[in-house]
């Protein structure tokens, strides 16, 4: 057994290499990485996340609350920034544009195998310490079920589903830097 101070005699090639090991790990110490390739500016403290509202011609009247806890939720337990309501460092607003069903798959007597529910939503993320990351874009997601079923009878699974997918592509946009 041999300390951390001591090196074993097998390995005299090694002796030369241990300074560079050290620095190169202590250099680490200072730099900013992210291996899921999330880069949020080191001086952002804050972000506001502004309720979604609706401007859809049709929605399920809980989803605009949901979707905004949801994307409230995924700061505070994937950052470490404090939520906000209003004015943060980095800031989120937004609609819904669009909350639709459609049918698809016609079967063989015309009838429709599937129906697709389709979210779009606008969002404006508005970066104070960074101008030039600032954007306005339109998210779209959809789901497909079964047409022999209900929205009703599926839409709550969908609409998690959906706020999801969704969720991590505003993530993605505004923090992920490949």
């Amino acid at each position: 057994m041999f300390s951390a101070l001591t090196m074993p005699k097998s390995t005299p090639l090694l002796k030369p290499l241990l300074p560079i090991v050290v620095l190169f790990f202590s250099g680490l110490q200072s730099c900013k990485i992210s291996l899921s390739g999330i880069s949020i500016p080191e001086t952002a403290r804050t972000v506001s996340v502004e309720n979604i509202e609706n401007q859809a011609a049709l929605t399920n009247p809980a989803f605009p609350q949901q979707f905004t806890e949801d994307l409230r939720q995924r700061f505070l337990s994937q950052t470490r920034l404090q939520v906000i309501n209003a004015n943060g460092d980095l800031g989120f607003s937004g609609s819904i544009t669009q909350y639709q069903t459609q049918s698809l798959a016609l079967t063989g007597n015309e009838t429709s195998a599937l129906t697709r529910l389709s979210i779009s939503i606008k969002v404006k993320f508005d970066n104070q310490l960074n101008p030039e990351k600032n954007f306005e874009k339109t998210f779209t997601r959809f789901a497909d079920f079964e047409a022999n079923q209900p929205l009703s009878a599926v839409e709550s699974t969908l609409l998690q589903e959906l706020s999801e997918q969704l969720v991590q592509d505003i993530f993605n946009e505004a923090f992920l830097d490949w």
